[in-house]
């Protein structure tokens, strides 16, 4: 501090007291000495607004009722979804079905689908089987005795006289030329053909020219040969001609007298599944499996030849009647609860899968049709993972259309994009199953927003609290958790000081004295752990000391980062001062770390001034490392200073303000307050405490606002400052607001209480830049100017000095005294 001006001292602040600085659970609300006596939970705890929307959501079958759950991982999402449906359910009617796919006859790129009340799917694929085999063994019985036998040689018969008839009567005219009919073999392939007879022996006509070159024919004979060769050809082919056509005639007949023979009992065989299952769907595909039977008599009358593929799988003619029972709930006792852990699209949605025919060609057919997780969960619920179905290809696409239209259409991945030649197309279902996705706020907030359609498929939004009241109840509610893991897992029993310390971790996880961490997995990890180490000193009940052991074991497991900078502390790698004091540097602090384990960590931030315009550079903005949060802060600082000081001359200076050592991103407004007072330091030029760091949030008017992670940032600066010697100076500023927050390590509280390290609390900058520099803030006079040998009085007197150097020279032009100066000597003479 200059010596040359007397400053006015600030007022002294109150310090907090340690009593403030934690809550500590009273264990004489615990009516019992151990866990022993007490009854495990058996509802869910602190998420009522939950459970009611859930409720709702479960409970209206209407369209678009699906359920988006919300909320921090570790909340008991999973749980209580299981726990609500499991007491949902027998309430729930329940009416399931089988589904199979069948041969579409007319149409086999289009199988078709069959639903069956449950537990008769199999019984249809089973009969449908029995009775084609039936129909194999015996047609070709039916088709070897009497009285079709008979029919059948009357028939041949008939063909063989009128076959006999038109030959004989051409061979009469053959024979009268001197021509026979006879056949002939070329390439495999036999063929009529006519001869000429020479000496009683058939010669082939283009062997004529040998017999008269040899005399014995003459060239008339053979001319005479030949010319009737070429008469009797035409004849010939319409002698095969009517002859092809009576055998075709035969044909028609013998299969009208086949189908006769074998039609009663067809239709027997037939009839009785028909009677069975009265559904007209189910009806109507018998009624064509019937008729094609009857069009493909020929592939019952022997025994069909099976081929089989690379995999041993039969693929044969009588494929045709096989039933892919692609569902069956046969077994299915209460409504399904289907949790996809793996929502891939094929997973979800099912698939047709292809074989390799051994020549490279890959083929299906509605055989290789598979059930995916909807399907199976249809008439029940669908628990998946949102941010898992949404990074699936194709998986939300089809998902939205399937609750749009309520369809189901199992396509492979490849078809939807269209990059397959498959033209297997299966006829879609009927879906009627409620969906629940379980999610966090951003990917609900980025569907809601940006997804068309999405809150028509998804009306109930449920989402779960991070945290819940502290009361008596809630302390037993934790007691009654920790008994239910107990009794679960097997553990030893916890002694109410356990008990007591885990709920002051409950708080500490929920950063409020009032509240309590409803994310039971961190809380269950504790117990475990506690119980761990009450067995590795074989002590037989966990007490607060194995608690405390458990929890400083688990930070050391994440605190390797955190050991590394304070290293760099201890060796000066990164710059900070514990005492003395500058001007314009000043001790920020900031919160690192993840969702389990963050820590704080204190940082040098200094601001320098210049002449100017009135603007505030943000170097960490220049250089591209700073969040839109910080330089919203910094915006905010700007506005502080014209309300604070801009109203009566322009500001005349520039500052710029920078995180020493900092080569990450920055961001949050919380160090707002910090780059305050170091701009106001660089403005008096008054020092700031250097054993003091300060964390908040201000506005344009200079009011503290609250922050994030107080109690990391506290135990951080109080760490460095163990380090180097606690010398009964140092401390931490933090908002009023925060008060309630702090759930501090018993170390800084024994430190607080011994008078070893402080902790104030404050309202607006004024308390800020008293407590950093000891020096009054300043009010703000009649004359309108700050209360000079004040901070804020000599700020303004540099702004004013500021001004004046930037102001132009002016020559001969007499001095003109302002009315604020006219009113200060009249005020002085007074």
């Amino acid at each position: 501090m200059s010596t040359k001006t007397q400053y006015i001292r600030a007022p002294k602040q109150k310090r907090l007291s340690f009593e403030e600085l934690k809550w500590t659970c009273n264990t004489d609300c615990f009516k019992f000495d151990t866990t022993d006596t007490v009854t495990p939970i058996d509802g869910i705890v602190g998420q009522h607004r939950a459970i009611k929307a859930l409720k709702i959501g479960i409970d209206i079958d209407g369209a678009g009722y699906n359920i988006f759950i919300t909320g921090l991982s570790g909340t008991g999402k999973q749980t209580t979804i299981r726990k609500l449906l499991h007491e949902f359910l027998p309430k729930k009617k329940l009416k399931l079905n089988d589904y199979a796919y069948v041969n579409n006859f007319r149409d086999q790129d289009h199988p078709t689908i069959l639903l069956f009340p449950a537990g008769q799917g199999r019984a249809f694929k089973s009969e449908l089987g029995s009775v084609i085999k039936f129909l194999k063994e015996n047609i070709p019985q039916i088709l070897e005795k009497e009285p079709f036998l008979t029919e059948r040689k009357k028939l041949v018969s008939e063909l063989g006289k009128t076959q006999q008839t038109i030959m004989s009567e051409f061979e009469k005219k053959l024979k009268k030329d001197k021509l026979t009919l006879g056949q002939i073999k070329t390439e495999e392939v036999t063929r009529p053909e006519l001869f000429a007879v020479i000496d009683k022996k058939p010669v082939y006509i283009q062997q004529l020219e040998e017999y008269v070159t040899s005399k014995k024919i003459t060239r008339k004979e053979a001319d005479t040969l030949v010319k009737k060769y070429n008469e009797h050809q035409d004849e010939l082919y319409l002698v095969f001609k009517e002859s092809l056509k009576l055998t075709q005639n035969f044909q028609q007949k013998l299969s009208e007298i086949e189908t006769k023979a074998v039609k009663n009992l067809i239709a027997a065989s037939f009839g009785e599944m028909k009677s069975k299952y009265k559904f007209k769907k189910i009806r109507k595909f018998l009624d064509k499996t019937s008729e094609h039977v009857l069009e493909n008599l020929d592939q019952f009358k022997y025994e069909a030849v099976v081929q089989k593929d690379k995999d041993g799988n039969e693929n044969s003619f009588f494929k045709n009647y096989e039933v892919n029972l692609i569902l069956d709930n046969s077994h299915a006792k209460e409504v399904p609860v289907i949790t996809e852990t793996s929502p891939t699209y094929s997973n979800l949605f099912g698939s047709i899968e292809k074989i390799n025919d051994g020549t490279g060609v890959w083929q299906s057919d509605f055989t290789r049709i598979k059930v995916g997780s909807i399907l199976r969960a249809n008439g029940g619920f669908l628990v998946l993972n949102a941010v898992d179905a949404i990074n699936e290809p194709g998986v939300w696409k089809t998902l939205k259309r399937i609750l749009l239209h309520g369809k189901l259409e199992i396509q492979d991945l490849s078809s939807l994009y269209q990059v397959s030649a498959s033209a297997l197309k299966p006829e879609p279902i009927d879906i009627n199953c409620k969906v629940i996705m379980i999610g966090n706020n951003y990917s609900y907030s980025v569907l809601s927003s940006y997804e068309d359609d999405f809150n028509k498929v998804f009306k109930i939004k449920s989402e779960f609290d991070y945290e819940m009241t502290r009361s008596e109840n809630a302390l037993m509610e934790y007691a009654r958790i920790v008994k239910k893991l107990v009794t679960q897992e097997k553990l030893q029993e916890f002694d109410k000081s356990a008990i007591g310390k885990i709920v002051e971790y409950g708080a500490r996880y929920a950063g409020d004295q009032n509240k309590l961490t409803t994310r039971f997995a961190y809380i269950s990890d504790l117990v475990r752990e506690a119980n761990f180490w009450a067995k590795d000193v074989n002590e037989k009940i966990v007490t607060k000391i194995h608690v405390d052991q458990a929890y400083k074991s688990a930070i050391e497991r994440h605190s390797l980062h955190e050991s590394k900078l304070k290293e760099m502390y201890s060796n000066q790698t990164y710059l900070i001062d514990t005492d003395g004091a500058r001007i314009g540097q000043i001790n920020g602090l900031a919160v690192y770390g993840g969702s389990f384990y963050s820590f704080g960590k204190p940082s040098r931030i200094t601001a320098s001034v210049g002449l100017g315009n009135g603007s505030i550079i943000n170097v960490e903005r220049e250089s591209g490392l700073s969040g839109n949060t910080h330089n919203k802060g910094m915006l905010i600082i700007t506005g502080y200073f014209r309300e604070k000081f801009g109203k009566r001359f322009p500001l005349s200076f520039t500052a710029s303000l920078v995180f020493e050592q900092g080569y990450g991103m920055i961001d949050g407004d919380s160090a707002s307050v910090t780059e305050v007072c170091a701009l106001l330091s660089s403005l008096s030029e008054i020092p700031i405490k250097q054993s003091f760091a300060i964390t908040g949030s201000i506005n344009q008017k200079g009011d503290i606002q609250p922050i994030g992670g107080v109690n990391e940032k506290i135990e951080g600066y109080f760490d460095i400052c163990k380090e180097r010697g606690l010398t009964k100076k140092q401390g931490v500023i933090i908002p009023f607001q925060n008060v309630k927050d702090l759930m501090l390590k018993d170390e800084v509280i024994e430190a607080v209480k011994n008078k070893e390290f402080t902790i104030h609390a404050i309202k607006s900058v004024d308390d800020a830049i008293e407590l950093l520099t000891g020096v009054k803030a300043g009010k703000l006079l009649k004359n309108c100017r700050y209360q000079a040998h004040t901070v804020y009085g000599e700020v303004e007197r540099h702004l004013r000095e500021m001004k004046q150097r930037l102001r132009p020279p002016q020559i001969n032009q007499p001095v003109k005294e302002s009315k604020e100066n006219n009113i200060s000597k009249v005020k002085g003479k007074k």
